[in-house]
């Protein structure tokens, strides 16, 4: 995967296991899913809170491995507070 994009797995509250990642292009950030590995790439539109943390979280350890710098943190979790107000960062 290029540097630009970032993995993870995760389960939703009715139990469905997916395979998520978000790409990074521009200034945003773009998410996508799917069930099984062999599946197309859906695109979410509009990515839960959780998807968001997680990829706030893969963030920060990229940026003490030294492949992003610490704007794209700051950009993200702007982002973040635009589109989930009540959330405390």
């Amino acid at each position: 995967m290029p540097k630009a994009e970032i993995s993870w797995k995760r389960v939703t509250d009715d139990g469905q296991k997916l395979q998520v990642y978000a790409r990074h292009v521009g200034r945003e950030w773009r998410f996508f899913h799917r069930e099984r590995r062999f599946e197309q790439w859906q695109a979410v539109p509009e990515p839960p809170l959780a998807d968001w943390l997680e990829l706030l979280d893969a963030v920060q350890r990229l940026i003490t491995r030294r492949r992003l710098q610490p704007d794209d943190e700051e950009r993200l979790r702007r982002r973040i507070r635009e589109r989930f107000p009540e959330v405390t960062l």
